[in-house]
């Protein structure tokens, strides 16, 4: 796996990140078999990736992407299927830490 861009991978870990955050709220507590199952494939693969991007990348960075694309792309999805507010606030809030990960990548 060394042949594919660490950062590729980091990516793909935090889409599987939004994934699994999700699937912890439509496991029902882990109440759920399916959606269980499913959540901590998606936890186990999530973090098999982002060890691999680390291999090459510094740890800081890559964490702090990869724990900002799950916060971001589960914050954004939530709206979508959970039906939570938006807000001002709330959109400020992924706005920084956005721009929080910008900073780290560039520094």
């Amino acid at each position: 796996m060394s042949a594919v861009n660490p950062w590729v991978l980091v990516l793909l870990a935090g889409l599987l990140e939004t994934g699994w955050a999700l699937g912890l709220k439509y496991s029902d507590g882990f109440t759920r078999l399916v959606p269980t199952v499913l959540t901590l494939i998606g936890a186990v693969g999530s973090f098999y990736l982002l060890s691999q991007g680390m291999k090459s990348l510094p740890v800081g960075t890559a964490y702090a992407v990869w724990v900002g694309i799950g916060t971001v792309g589960t914050a954004i999805l939530a709206v979508f299927l959970f039906g939570e507010p938006v807000s001002l606030l709330r959109v400020a809030g992924i706005l920084l830490i956005v721009s929080g990960i910008i900073a780290l990548k560039m520094a």
